[in-house]
């Protein structure tokens, strides 16, 4: 199976998110979802960036899966995201990205930016802030 996402936990309490440009399929989509939950299990504070300047149109199913997963999450992520920042350059996954939001609402601040150096900058913001 090739990755829809890789996820890297090595800059804790920053995490970063990385779409790889494969397409969406039932099974790595789910391993996507399971292994972002995976990242709360120490019941840590964290921030994450969702690096999707690669990222590949997820199929509406997936967009559902994903708006359900935020919302079967909404309480761990309450609890311990301080938030979450998106690199996105590409308007038609801007959009794809509303279209999940308008399913299911984000439950911590999020921004949507153009390049990482932003988002980092954003997210160490939103961790200052809760410390």
């Amino acid at each position: 199976m090739k990755k829809y996402a890789s996820i890297d936990q090595t800059r804790k309490p920053i995490v970063q998110i990385t779409f790889t440009g494969e397409q969406s399929t039932d099974e790595n989509f789910q391993a996507y979802l399971d292994e972002t939950k995976a990242c709360y299990a120490d019941q840590q504070k964290l921030a994450m960036i969702f690096d999707a300047s690669n990222a590949s149109l997820p199929s509406l199913r997936h967009q559902k899966m994903q708006a359900a997963w935020l919302d079967e999450n909404t309480k761990l992520m309450e609890d311990y995201c301080c938030g979450t920042a998106y690199v996105i350059s590409n308007l038609a996954i801007r959009a794809i990205l509303k279209m999940i939001f308008s399913f299911q609402k984000q439950p911590v601040p999020y921004k949507i930016c153009e390049k990482q150096e932003e988002a980092e900058d954003w997210v160490q913001l939103q961790l200052n802030a809760k410390a």
